[in-house]
Protein backbone atom coordinates (compact mmCIF):
# COMPACT_ATOMS: atom_id res chain seq x y z
CA UNK A 1 0.00 0.00 0.00
CA UNK A 2 1.65 3.28 -1.15
CA UNK A 3 0.41 6.53 0.66
CA UNK A 4 0.71 9.50 -1.44
CA UNK A 5 2.43 12.87 0.00
CA UNK A 6 2.45 16.25 -0.74
CA UNK A 7 4.16 19.12 0.42
CA UNK A 8 2.18 21.16 2.31
CA UNK A 9 2.22 24.87 0.64
CA UNK A 10 5.21 27.24 1.73
CA UNK A 11 4.36 30.94 1.61
CA UNK A 12 6.70 34.25 1.79
CA UNK A 13 6.80 34.72 5.40
CA UNK A 14 6.93 38.36 5.32
CA UNK A 15 3.27 38.06 4.30
CA UNK A 16 1.90 36.94 8.15
CA UNK A 17 3.94 39.87 9.63
CA UNK A 18 1.95 42.95 7.61
CA UNK A 19 -0.97 40.94 8.71
CA UNK A 20 -0.35 41.15 11.76
CA UNK A 21 0.81 44.74 11.61
CA UNK A 22 -2.84 45.54 9.82
CA UNK A 23 -4.52 43.42 12.14
CA UNK A 24 -2.88 44.95 15.17
CA UNK A 25 -4.01 47.98 14.49
CA UNK A 26 -7.25 47.24 14.21
CA UNK A 27 -7.28 45.70 17.62
CA UNK A 28 -5.13 48.54 19.03
CA UNK A 29 -8.70 50.70 17.85
CA UNK A 30 -11.10 48.30 19.31
CA UNK A 31 -8.73 48.36 22.71
CA UNK A 32 -8.89 52.21 22.79
CA UNK A 33 -12.65 52.53 22.07
CA UNK A 34 -13.16 49.88 25.12
CA UNK A 35 -16.38 48.26 26.11
CA UNK A 36 -18.78 49.75 23.24
CA UNK A 37 -20.91 48.44 20.28
CA UNK A 38 -18.77 50.15 17.85
CA UNK A 39 -15.48 48.35 19.31
CA UNK A 40 -17.51 45.06 19.34
CA UNK A 41 -18.49 45.96 15.45
CA UNK A 42 -14.32 46.29 14.54
CA UNK A 43 -13.48 43.31 16.70
CA UNK A 44 -16.09 41.32 14.68
CA UNK A 45 -14.71 42.55 11.44
CA UNK A 46 -11.33 41.63 12.86
CA UNK A 47 -12.63 37.84 13.40
CA UNK A 48 -14.26 37.13 10.54
CA UNK A 49 -10.93 38.54 8.81
CA UNK A 50 -9.33 35.37 10.40
CA UNK A 51 -11.82 32.85 9.01
CA UNK A 52 -10.23 32.34 5.70
CA UNK A 53 -6.83 32.01 7.31
CA UNK A 54 -7.76 29.22 9.40
CA UNK A 55 -9.24 27.72 6.55
CA UNK A 56 -6.82 28.20 4.19
CA UNK A 57 -3.72 29.98 5.71
CA UNK A 58 -3.29 34.01 6.14
CA UNK A 59 -2.34 34.27 2.61
CA UNK A 60 -6.45 33.82 1.51
CA UNK A 61 -7.23 36.70 4.01
CA UNK A 62 -7.46 40.18 2.71
CA UNK A 63 -4.52 41.35 4.41
CA UNK A 64 -2.80 38.65 2.50
CA UNK A 65 -4.00 40.06 -0.69
CA UNK A 66 -2.88 43.65 0.05
CA UNK A 67 0.32 42.21 0.53
CA UNK A 68 0.14 40.61 -2.70
CA UNK A 69 -1.04 43.44 -4.39
CA UNK A 70 0.78 46.53 -2.81
CA UNK A 71 3.86 45.35 -0.99
CA UNK A 72 5.79 42.15 -2.20
CA UNK A 73 5.74 43.68 -5.89
CA UNK A 74 8.29 46.11 -4.38
CA UNK A 75 10.32 44.03 -2.22
CA UNK A 76 13.10 41.58 -3.53
CA UNK A 77 12.50 37.62 -3.17
CA UNK A 78 12.34 36.30 -0.42
CA UNK A 79 15.33 33.83 0.68
CA UNK A 80 13.09 31.32 1.53
CA UNK A 81 9.37 30.14 1.98
CA UNK A 82 8.16 28.70 5.24
CA UNK A 83 5.54 26.03 5.46
CA UNK A 84 1.56 27.62 5.40
CA UNK A 85 0.83 25.40 8.75
CA UNK A 86 2.05 26.61 11.33
CA UNK A 87 0.75 30.47 10.13
CA UNK A 88 -3.31 28.57 9.33
CA UNK A 89 -3.02 27.34 13.12
CA UNK A 90 -2.06 30.91 13.96
CA UNK A 91 -4.74 32.35 12.18
CA UNK A 92 -7.03 29.55 13.66
CA UNK A 93 -6.00 30.64 17.47
CA UNK A 94 -6.51 34.51 16.18
CA UNK A 95 -10.53 33.47 15.29
CA UNK A 96 -10.26 31.28 18.53
CA UNK A 97 -9.67 34.72 20.86
CA UNK A 98 -11.53 37.06 19.16
CA UNK A 99 -14.00 34.74 18.21
CA UNK A 100 -14.44 34.16 22.02
CA UNK A 101 -14.47 38.21 22.83
CA UNK A 102 -17.31 38.43 19.76
CA UNK A 103 -19.75 35.76 21.35
CA UNK A 104 -19.45 37.43 24.49
CA UNK A 105 -19.91 40.78 23.25
CA UNK A 106 -23.06 40.20 21.36
CA UNK A 107 -24.33 38.12 24.74
CA UNK A 108 -24.33 41.49 26.46
CA UNK A 109 -20.85 41.18 28.02
CA UNK A 110 -19.28 44.09 25.94
CA UNK A 111 -16.55 44.12 28.87
CA UNK A 112 -15.09 41.36 27.22
CA UNK A 113 -14.67 42.94 23.88
CA UNK A 114 -11.78 45.17 24.59
CA UNK A 115 -9.52 42.14 26.73
CA UNK A 116 -10.13 40.11 24.03
CA UNK A 117 -8.66 42.20 21.67
CA UNK A 118 -6.00 43.06 23.98
CA UNK A 119 -4.66 39.85 23.96
CA UNK A 120 -4.90 38.98 20.30
CA UNK A 121 -3.22 42.72 20.08
CA UNK A 122 0.05 41.75 21.90
CA UNK A 123 0.28 38.64 19.59
CA UNK A 124 -0.06 40.31 16.83
CA UNK A 125 2.22 43.36 17.36
CA UNK A 126 4.66 40.35 18.77
CA UNK A 127 4.48 38.88 15.26
CA UNK A 128 4.63 42.45 13.25
CA UNK A 129 7.75 43.82 14.90
CA UNK A 130 9.97 40.96 16.01
CA UNK A 131 8.63 38.47 13.88
CA UNK A 132 7.43 36.05 16.97
CA UNK A 133 4.36 34.70 16.25
CA UNK A 134 3.05 32.95 19.20
CA UNK A 135 0.45 30.96 17.39
CA UNK A 136 2.80 29.38 15.15
CA UNK A 137 5.30 28.36 18.56
CA UNK A 138 2.15 26.56 19.89
CA UNK A 139 1.83 24.60 16.85
CA UNK A 140 5.21 23.53 16.34
CA UNK A 141 4.97 22.76 20.19
CA UNK A 142 2.26 20.77 19.80
CA UNK A 143 4.00 18.67 16.90
CA UNK A 144 6.86 17.69 19.52
CA UNK A 145 4.61 17.24 21.93
CA UNK A 146 2.28 14.64 19.49
CA UNK A 147 3.25 10.82 20.11
CA UNK A 148 4.94 9.87 16.09
CA UNK A 149 3.12 7.85 13.93
CA UNK A 150 4.39 4.42 13.98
Amino acid sequence: MTVETTDPPRIDPRGPRVGAGITALLLAVVVLIGPTTPALVLLTVVALSFVPGAVRGPQATWQGWLFRTLVRPRLAPPPELEDVRPPRFAQTVGLVVTGTGVVAGWAGALAVVPWAAGLAFVAAALNATVGLCLGCELYLLGRRLRPSAR
